[in-house]
This record gives structure tokens, C-alpha cells and sequence, in this order.
């Protein structure tokens, strides 16, 4: 998994980037880095590995290039399929990447914290790529969604997200709560931060009926309930991959 934990990272860092600084190729660039540098710090430096890493590091930067352009025309087919490719391969390829070693196990061996030392030096990057996703990726995949299923509408001039701008902020730390309580083997109390959540929004929502400008509270709701259910299947997934 020491693969797919080098394309977490540097898609998530390119990701990171762009939300702090939306510019040209800068963001690709310094999420390819990251990649290489992740690689390079697990001791990937292996024949197949080198491959795998340079390859990745490409992959970073065509998707940030594709998230741009999809955000920009609404053609967010490419890179959610560049996405979903680049993990299938990775899923099928993982018993050809080399363990994680160099820094990354120096670091895992040697650190006083229980909880990076009690667990596999593979698990432990993957876990870090997992957490990293949850940010900035995770509000981006949303958006892909909701883009292209039509429920953000900016050409009529609706929309929802100006309306409930908290998602931005919520929706990375609802995921990684998910995960650290699903990590934590509370997939209960999970659950209860799914249901506040949707109690908590519901006053936001119910409130646009008051409203004549904006989204009406259809628009609103479905809004709320697709990118929702993406955010968490995208935290269950992250949990997945770790539990797999």
C-alpha cells in the first residue's frame, strides 16, 4: 500500500496548495514534490518504485490541471476518472510496492508516541495520506460531485454553496472526526455526529422558506444531503482502505 499512500499524499498537498493559493500548475507542482519526497523518505527507491513514484507525481499534476479545468467549465468527468483509475491500479498493483523503510520506519521505530510505534510502518503512511485526504480532497471530490450532477447551479445564479459556506470548514473536520472515532472502534459515536450534523443544519435550511433571494429550500436540502453522504462515503472509504 506504500503506493497508494504516495498518491494520497501528493494529491491531498495539491489540493492543500490550491485551496490556499488557486494558481496555475504551482499547486500540481508542489503536490508532485511531496509525492517524490514521500516516496524517497519510505525508501522507495527500488527500480519499480522509482517508476511508481514518477508516475504518481505526474498523475498529481494532471490532476490538479483536470480539478482546475473541471471547476472552471463543469467537466468534471476526467478527473474524477483519472481519481478512480489511479486507485484501481494502485488496489491491483499493491503486492508489487516495495514495504516502507529509510526515514519513515527510523521515524516509526524510533518514536515515543505509542500509537505510531505499535503499528505497521505501511499502515502508519497510509494513515497519514488517509488523514491528508480528508481535507482539502475531500471538499474537492464534493464539489466535482455536485458540479456534475447539476446540483450546484451557477449558471441560474443558485448557488447553494455561497449559502452554506460553514461546509468548507465543517466538512474536513466532520471526516476526520469519522476516522479518528472509526480508528478509535466508535463507529457509534460516529454515527451520532452524522445525525447532529443533519440536526444542526436543518434550522440553516428550513430558514431559506423566509428567504426571496437564493436557493429555495429543495435546492438546499439536496444540496446538503449529496455533497453530505459524498464527505462521509468519502471518510468511510479512508477508513477502508486502513481497516483493509
Amino acid at each position: 500500500m506504500s503506493w497508494l499512500a504516495v498518491w494520497l499524499i501528493g494529491a491531498a498537498v495539491a489540493d492543500l496548495t490550491h485551496s490556499v493559493r488557486p494558481m496555475r500548475v504551482v499547486p500540481g507542482v508542489v503536490g508532485a514534490m511531496f509525492a517524490i519526497g514521500a516516496g524517497l523518505a519510505a525508501g522507495l527507491t527500488g527500480g519499480a518504485d522509482l517508476v511508481a513514484v514518477l508516475a504518481l507525481a505526474c498523475c498529481v499534476v494532471l490532476w490538479d490541471a483536470l480539478v482546475r479545468r473541471g471547476f472552471g467549465t463543469g467537466r468534471v468527468g476526467p478527473p474524477l476518472l483519472l481519481w478512480g483509475g489511479v486507485l484501481v491500479v494502485l488496489l491491483l498493483l499493491a503486492g508489487k510496492a516495495s514495504r516502507v523503510g529509510a526515514a519513515v520506519e527510523t521515524w516509526h521505530e524510533g518514536s515515543p508516541l505509542p500509537w505510531v510505534s505499535s503499528v505497521d510502518a505501511d499502515l502508519l503512511l497510509l494513515g497519514i495520506g488517509v488523514l491528508l485526504a480528508q481535507l482539502s480532497t475531500g471538499n474537492v471530490l464534493v464539489r466535482l460531485v455536485l458540479t456534475g450532477t447539476g446540483t450546484v447551479n451557477v449558471a441560474q445564479g443558485h448557488d447553494a454553496g455561497r449559502t452554506l459556506k460553514g461546509g468548507r470548514l465543517l466538512g474536513p473536520m466532520e471526516r476526520l472526526l469519522i476516522v479518528g472515532l472509526g480508528l478509535a472502534g466508535q463507529l457509534t459515536a460516529a454515527g451520532l455526529v452524522i445525525a447532529a450534523k443533519g440536526l444542526l443544519r436543518w434550522p440553516e435550511i428550513q430558514a431559506s422558506r423566509d428567504s426571496r433571494d437564493g436557493p429555495g429550500v429543495d435546492e438546499l436540502t439536496e444540496y446538503f444531503l449529496l455533497g453530505s453522504f459524498v464527505s462521509w462515503l468519502w471518510a468511510l472509504g479512508g477508513l477502508v482502505l486502513l481497516a483493509a
